[in-house]
């Protein structure tokens, strides 16, 4: 009874360690189970080189300008001292769409990813990627259209009018007298510079610099004093990058929204005119069917034949944009002979990184 008691207990330990073994091997299933992104990195592998045929991207830059005015504490006295109509009193913010720049770039089809295996007669693993992963080139390299959004810039024209203020002016009895008297001072500074001008001023400035340095002053002087009454617009030039992927025909799909009073917004923030995009696929490329496609044998290097899309970019009232473009998911694919790489061969072939079509081969 006791051996066999001791038998029992071999068998049960050897079960919960086959049951741990199997738990072991199936925990990274359950943690790949989890949501997990990570970029892709193409290159050599055990078998030979990965690399992936682009998905056509096309990218929208949006330039925009935003105008802020602010009025002078003065506005209001602009045209009993200074006769100049129309000086607005409050202050105003409007935005307005300047530019719009469309064009196409390659993202890696994780559905077109394919393996160049090493072999010592083959030259076709002598591969180039972009920077994202797209195969560009064999046995050669070209160089990459780079497109960089602009930063945004301000420019700034306030002037700080109440340096120049004398006196007289800060000690009188109301924002009407005040007023007057910068009024004055503004006529009195034109005044001078046209005395200069004409060489009559009683002590001129011994030479050119030192009169345009003069001059310069009294210009400083003078912009500070008028904004008091007609104020200042400071611009800002804005610019924002929006992209669209598809896979298939949309139809008026929003790709951005933009507001006169503040300028880009969320897609679903309806203070924001719509600006839609539009991609319809013209079925440029004949495709294989079901049984064509199944019976295609990979035997070569595999590149894209791209389809034609129009590409529609418009408002409620207006079409910004409206072209043909070449799109690496809207079409086909070919495959290169091996027979080219092989026996010593080494041709330099080019690929479009937008569309994965073949360019050139030399």
């Amino acid at each position: 009874m006791i051996n066999v008691g001791f038998i029992d207990v071999q068998i049960l330990i050897i079960e919960v360690k086959q049951l741990l073994l199997y738990i072991i091997s199936f925990f990274p299933l359950l943690v790949s189970a989890q949501t997990q992104v990570t970029e892709y990195n193409p290159g050599a592998t055990a078998d030979g080189v990965v690399y992936a045929l682009p998905r056509t991207v096309i990218n929208a830059d949006v330039s925009a300008i935003k105008t802020e005015y602010v009025p002078g504490e003065f506005a209001k006295y602009a045209e009993r001292y200074l006769h100049i109509q129309g000086v607005k009193r409050q202050p105003e913010t409007t935005w307005t769409v300047t530019g719009l720049s469309v064009y196409t770039e390659g993202e890696p089809d994780t559905l077109k990813m394919f393996t160049i295996k090493q072999k010592d007669k083959s030259s076709a693993a002598n591969v180039q990627f972009t920077r994202n992963g797209v195969l560009s080139a064999i046995n050669t390299e070209q160089e990459f259209e780079s497109h960089i959004l602009p930063q945004s810039t301000s420019t700034h024209h306030a002037r700080d009018g109440k340096k120049y203020l004398t006196a007289e002016m800060l000690e009188a009895s109301s924002s009407a007298k005040m007023a007057e008297l910068v009024a004055q001072e503004i006529f009195d500074i034109r005044d001078s510079k046209n005395t200069i001008r004409r060489g009559q001023a009683e002590s001129m400035p011994k030479d050119g610099a030192s009169l345009r340095i003069v001059l310069d002053d009294l210009d400083e002087q003078e912009e500070a004093l008028m904004q008091m009454f007609v104020g200042y617009t400071d611009t800002t030039f804005v610019y924002e990058n929006y992209s669209v992927a598809p896979t298939e025909d949309i139809n008026k799909e929003v790709l951005f929204r933009f507001s006169q009073k503040v300028g880009f917004v969320d897609n679903d923030d309806l203070q924001g005119e719509p600006y839609y995009i539009t991609v319809t696929d013209k079925h440029s490329v004949q495709m294989p069917n079901e049984k064509e496609a199944a019976k295609r044998k990979i035997s070569g290097v595999v590149y894209n034949v791209p389809g034609s899309a129009r590409v529609l970019i418009s408002t409620m009232t207006t079409n910004l944009y409206d072209q043909e473009v070449k799109m690496g998911q809207f079409g086909n694919v070919d495959i290169l002979n091996n027979a080219l790489f092989n026996k010593g061969a080494a041709p330099k072939v080019t690929f479009n990184t937008s569309t994965g079509a073949l360019l050139r081969i030399e």
